[in-house]
């Protein structure tokens, strides 16, 4: 019995970390992180979004429709307009976390030791 339980354990570790890979995944491309961060304040239409971040309006709705299916932003039709907003707080504070820490590392590299640094590449 102990065994199965052990086991379990073990495979819903192994579960977590597939989910977490996962979420990373999603979020390690800039693009998704730049439309995140455009999202952050309020909704915006895709319209909205191609005029803040510059790309084509098919890599943007690629990388929208990513973020969709994987739950991080969620949409509504207005019209012929497609609206999106964050749907997962949590991925948006894990983002801002990061992007905030790497921002003072490179605006004042030898104020982080190395050994607290999430960017070794920075001031290298």
């Amino acid at each position: 019995m102990e065994q199965m339980i052990g086991a379990d354990a073990q495979t819903e570790k192994v579960r977590v970390f597939e989910l977490a890979a996962e979420l990373f995944g999603v979020l390690a491309t800039p693009m998704r992180l730049r439309i995140l961060s455009a999202l952050c304040d309020k909704e915006k239409s895709v319209s909205q979004l191609l005029q803040e971040i510059q790309t084509t309006q098919p890599n943007l709705s690629q990388h929208l429709n990513l973020l969709y299916r994987a739950g991080v932003l969620a949409k509504r039709k207005e019209g012929t307009q497609v609206i999106y907003r964050v749907q997962s707080e949590k991925a948006v504070t894990l983002c801002r976390t990061v992007c905030t820490q790497i921002a003072i590392e490179m605006d004042e590299p030898s104020a982080v030791p190395a050994s607290e640094r999430l960017s070794p590449r920075v001031g290298s």
